[in-house]
């Protein structure tokens, strides 16, 4: 199964080559513009007329699918260009998305002593009181170091990194690109670190520049409810979350949306002593792509740490009085907190990048749509990464990113990516929630028979370790065949111990492959062969006796 974008419901583009507006430097809170950097030699600007064009390939953003096309493409020898805004290197994955979102996480978990207080009780808190700014201490020092890492990953292939924006004008493998400027300070670290490589520093610049092929991959920016007021700090959305607007943790804190974003945010918050969650969504139920046991699982996880939820509701207004934001909604209920972070939605930063006159057409949230090669209807241009719409995420962007240059320059390779279709979905929610391959529902709509193995979290004695950690690992497989058809998991290191049966999927094993292999003890990884002899003995009782070899070593059934 290619990586291709399923149709989504149409989304408005945020305007991502606007220079007018101010943007942050790269390693600090204070305005800075980065000068562009040639750290290519042969790369010349400017050459519109010359026959060989300037670059090969020229990739507007730099996050996942960018940075993956772009080593992809200089590993065969090609000159690359990586255009992205000041403050942008990494796109939205590092500064405002994957990256941070999970530090963040990571940050109230160690803040709050959450995995620790199995032993040492709910009022276990290392850090007192946890304010805003020490959990985006952690944001901060963690995306410094990831661009640090690309900045010298674009620098050891030749990469030509330019900080600006770039457009195109309807000249045929043609991008315009206007670069900004340098500060002295900004100067100085690239001669002190020596980011601009082998190449040349030259003034801002606004030139058009010829390529062969071009790769769009701008991201997306979360969606915004025209009627709401958002000021960063009483209604906010995700970026504001990130960007240090919001002064304090607030007490009551109302999400709307419970979508993978809002359901992440809201689980982080619940954890903070003295901070209380209202989950709203239109929807009846949350996260439906997701196994249905383990969503109702991870609700009744939030509820027990003081969640609400009010599924099924939708808001009308949200307005700020005084200190509070009041959210009244279409029953007839009125809802008070510090703050309301909106959730619902993302659209494509594309508007500004002038795709219409380069002839391709983009949906009203501004996604583009692609072949099974990450092409677009113009055959040099190529898009890949959230501005493609499903399934949006930081691994398979950078998968779609190695495709579409695989295809650009042929070879082998792009074939053999292609043969495995599976890729895990990773929900970083507290506890964390990790899956691949078919739900229950899916197999129970598709007259699939199956049977499932359990293994709970609490009975190994990795989970006693940490504490009695509430979790569990579901393994689905076929009733007749043993082979595997889906994992679910809840808990500790699921986003990790998911891969196990990605591989297992991957290879077309069946459940014998968990019985029969060692795993490494005390870890959460033997919860696959605790859940495939659970899996095997309920087949048994079942009626399948074919199996009953298998349910060897008792102690680990339960």
């Amino acid at each position: 199964m290619s990586l291709v974008r399923r149709p989504t419901p149409a989304r408005n583009g945020r305007a991502f080559a606007d220079s007018s507006k101010s943007t942050k430097g790269e390693d600090s809170d204070s305005q800075t513009t980065i000068h562009p950097t040639y750290s290519n030699p042969k790369a010349t600007p400017g050459a519109v007329n010359s026959q060989k064009p300037d670059f090969d390939l020229m990739v507007i953003g730099s996050g996942p699918a960018a940075q993956a096309c772009a080593i992809s493409s200089s590993r065969r020898g090609k000159k690359v260009a990586v255009i992205d805004k000041p403050g942008m290197l990494g796109g939205v994955c590092v500064n405002t998305g994957t990256i941070p979102s999970k530090t963040f996480r990571e940050a109230v978990l160690h803040l709050t002593g959450y995995r620790h207080q199995g032993f040492y009780g709910k009022s276990y808190a290392p850090a007192g009181r946890i304010s805003m700014e020490g959990i985006l201490h952690r944001v901060s020092m963690v995306v410094k170091g990831e661009k640090d890492v690309m900045r010298n990953r674009f620098r050891q292939y030749g990469i030509s990194h330019i900080y600006g924006t770039a457009h195109f004008t309807g000249e045929e493998k043609t991008v315009q690109v206007t670069s900004v400027a340098v500060e002295e300070e900004e100067r100085k670290r690239r001669r002190t670190v020596g980011t601009a490589g082998a190449g040349l520093e030259v003034e801002p610049f606004s030139k058009p520049f010829t390529t062969e092929k071009a790769l769009v991959a701008v991201g997306t920016t979360p969606a915004r409810r025209a009627d709401f007021d958002f000021d960063g700090v009483h209604i906010i959305d995700s970026d504001d979350l990130l960007s240090g607007s919001l002064q304090r943790v607030p007490r009551e804190l109302i999400v709307v949306g419970a979508g993978v974003i809002g359901m992440e945010y809201a689980s982080m918050f619940n954890v903070i002593p003295g901070t209380r969650v209202t989950v709203i969504d239109g929807r009846p139920d949350v996260l439906t792509f997701a196994d249905k046991e383990i969503i109702q699982s991870l609700e009744y996880e939030m509820r027990q740490k003081g969640a609400r939820f009010l599924l099924g509701e939708e808001v009308l207004n949200a307005r700020v009085e005084g200190d509070h934001v009041v959210a009244n909604m279409a029953s007839g209920k009125v809802l008070r907190g510090d703050c309301l972070l909106y959730t619902v939605g993302r659209q494509g930063n594309t508007a500004g990048l002038g795709l219409d006159k380069a002839g391709v057409e983009v949906s009203k949230r501004g996604l583009m749509t692609v072949n099974d090669n990450y092409q677009t209807s113009v055959p040099w241009l190529y898009a890949a990464g959230d501005c493609i719409g499903f399934p949006a995420l930081a691994s398979t962007s950078s998968q779609q990113g190695r495709m579409a240059a695989h295809h650009m320059w042929g070879g082998d390779e792009g074939d053999a990516l292609k043969a495995f279709g599976g890729f895990p979905y990773g929900i970083y929610t507290i506890p964390e929630i990790s899956m691949v391959g078919y739900t229950e529902q899916q197999l129970t709509q598709q007259k699939i028979p199956y049977e499932m193995g359990v293994a709970r979290y609490d009975e190994l004695a990795k989970g006693q370790m940490m504490g009695g950690s509430s979790g569990m690992l579901k393994v689905l497989f076929h009733a007749e065949t043993l082979k595997i058809l889906g994992v679910h998991c809840m808990g500790e290191s699921a986003t990790e111990i998911v891969h196990v049966g990605q591989v297992a999927m991957d290879m077309g094993m069946d459940m014998h492959f968990l019985t029969e292999n060692v795993f490494n003890y005390p870890t959460f990884a033997e919860s696959y062969r605790v859940a495939a002899f659970n899996g095997l003995k309920r087949l048994a009782l079942a009626g399948y006796t074919d199996v009953s070899q298998h349910q060897h070593e008792g102690a680990a059934l339960p």
